[in-house]
């Protein structure tokens, strides 16, 4: 199914502060909107004619005030359009199709060689004709570089033969925006999981890889390469006679490194070796000897990596996710260490598990969505 990639309409500055707030509001009154966008009544019902005419936004049925009078209610209309959210995860690509008022209207799933698939499945599902207005790709490794067409290559080569590989299905001329999956995932922690209410905290994923979120005055802060919380790149290991090499704490706390600790220390009297990280912490759940060790050393190592994380931002909250580090069997050794070394620091589990990429790419594709339709070239008032 084709998708309009068209042009936002012009629009005037007070028509495109009262879209912003309706796309926030999902549905509103005009003195709702009026009071949301801070201003007048006669300018807000000015500003959403204009909207009207542009089929930005609709009549969508009245609402009782309390004084027994109706008022009509809005929301937004059928050529404000859709964005796409595509998580491209180290074994699966999760995409979904949002509303500007970040409705979900589709989402698919495949393995990351069929990224192109899942992409031309949501795009099938979203409304017949609605233009789709931004497109947010999350990557594992991401410098700050937006991409203005889906023929242009990302920034980095972790990123590129899968991102190629997606971006056939990706309609042209529609902006696409690549963004670190870890903040991605912090951002939907920060709106819809462990940290809600919270405007400071490091979302800290452990997997295959890892990564760290970091959420300030409710922002997330990329570095001036969009590379901040690439803990990969720590110096490991610091000891008389063996040099740091690049990624090596990585290298020795993901999960391939953990199941390869696992393989080292069981015995064959400890029954099968597990194979995959799920079994080797339903293992330890049951009690098993061998597999209590190996979760018990591994939390461990990531309470010494949420100290170094401690030492350096004093979060007072780390979320922790990822394949492994979402287990909440991590948290009573990952508390410890932290209290050990460092100061008194709140750690969670993380709430949303592994959509939470896709879910904090989806809110900043409905953001980025929002913006194309509001800066678009504007008529003075």
């Amino acid at each position: 199914m084709e998708h309009d990639v068209a042009e936002a309409p012009r629009l005037t500055e007070s028509a495109s502060a009262v879209f912003a707030v309706l796309a926030q509001a999902s549905r509103a009154t005009r003195p709702q909107l009026a009071s949301l966008a801070g201003l007048s009544k006669p300018t807000v019902s000015s500003a959403v004619a204009e909207l009207e005419g542009a089929r930005l936004a609709a009549h969508s049925g009245t609402a009782s005030s309390g004084t027994g009078r109706s008022a009509a209610v809005y929301r937004l209309g059928p050529v404000a359009g859709a964005v796409l959210a595509v998580d491209l995860g180290p074994a699966h690509t999760r995409v979904r199709g949002c509303a500007l008022d970040g409705t979900l209207l589709a989402e698919a799933t495949a393995s990351r060689k069929d990224a192109a698939d899942a992409v031309r499945e949501a795009l099938a599902a979203l409304p017949e004709g609605a233009p789709l207005r931004s497109i947010v790709v999350a990557v594992g490794d991401v410098t700050a570089r937006d991409l203005q067409g889906s023929g242009m290559r990302p920034a980095t080569a972790k990123a590129g033969p899968v991102f190629d590989a997606m971006a056939v299905a990706l309609p042209p001329g529609v902006p696409v925006h690549l963004e670190n999956n870890v903040n991605c995932a912090a951002l939907a922690e920060l709106h819809e999981g462990a940290a809600r209410g919270r405007h400071t905290f490091g979302y800290l994923r452990i997997g295959v890889g890892v990564g760290l979120g970091i959420v300030v005055g409710g922002q997330v802060l990329r570095g001036s390469n969009g590379a901040a919380g690439e803990l990969a790149r720590l110096p490991y290991p610091w000891d008389d006679g063996r040099e740091p090499r690049r990624e090596a704490l990585e290298e020795y706390i993901g999960a391939r490194s953990l199941l390869r600790r696992a393989k080292e220390a069981w015995a064959d009297r400890d029954g099968p070796c597990p194979r995959t990280t799920d079994r080797l912490f339903a293992l330890a759940g049951e009690g098993r000897a061998a597999a209590r060790a190996v979760v018990d050393r591994h939390a461990a190592d990531v309470g010494r990596l949420a100290a170094a994380v401690t030492a350096v931002l004093d979060p007072g909250l780390l979320v922790l996710g990822g394949s492994t580090g979402a287990f909440p069997q991590l948290l009573p050794g990952v508390r410890a260490e932290l209290e050990r070394l460092s100061w008194p620091t709140e750690v969670v589990s993380s709430q949303i598990g592994d959509l939470g990429t896709v879910v904090g790419a989806a809110r900043l594709a409905v953001a980025r969505g929002v913006q194309t339709v509001t800066e678009a070239a504007r008529m003075k008032d």
